[in-house]
C-alpha cells in the first residue's frame, strides 16, 4: 500500500534529480550547502537533523517537516524526543504552528507503522 510517505520520498527524488540538470551555480550550491550543513561538526549530524525539524516546524515547512522526521526516526530519536523537540518549535513558532505539529505527529505515526 501507498501512503503519502511513499509519494513524499517519490516526488522528492524524482524533484531533485531534475533540479539537479540545471545549469544554475547558485542553485548546485545551495544543495550542496543543504547537504554539508548537516554533517557531523562541533555538533553532529543527529543533532543537526533535530534542529532542522524544529526550524522546519517555525517555518511552516510540512516537506521539510516530513524530511526531517525521516532523518530523525533513521537517527534513532525517540517519540517523547521527538515530541518535546516539537513542543520546543510550538513555543518558538506559536499556535500557527499547531496545525503542522498534528501533521508532524501524524507523520512520527506513520514512520513507526513502518519499523
Amino acid at each position: 500500500m501507498t501512503d503519502r510517505m511513499d509519494e513524499f520520498a517519490e516526488y522528492r527524488q524524482r524533484m531533485n534529480e531534475r533540479i539537479s540538470q540545471i545549469d544554475h551555480l547558485g542553485i548546485k550550491r545551495f544543495f550542496n550547502l543543504d547537504t554539508t550543513a548537516y554533517h557531523d561538526g562541533a555538533l553532529d549530524g543527529k543533532t543537526k537533523e533535530l534542529l532542522g525539524l524544529v526550524a522546519s516546524a517555525v517555518l511552516r515547512c510540512n516537506d521539510c517537516i516530513d524530511y526531517h522526521l525521516i532523518q530523525c526516526v533513521e537517527a534513532g530519536w525517540t517519540d517523547a524526543e521527538l515530541h518535546d523537540a516539537l513542543n520546543v518549535a510550538l513555543i518558538v513558532g506559536g499556535s500557527i504552528v499547531i496545525p503542522h505539529l498534528r501533521h508532524a505527529v501524524e507523520t512520527i505515526d506513520l514512520l513507526r507503522a513502518r519499523e
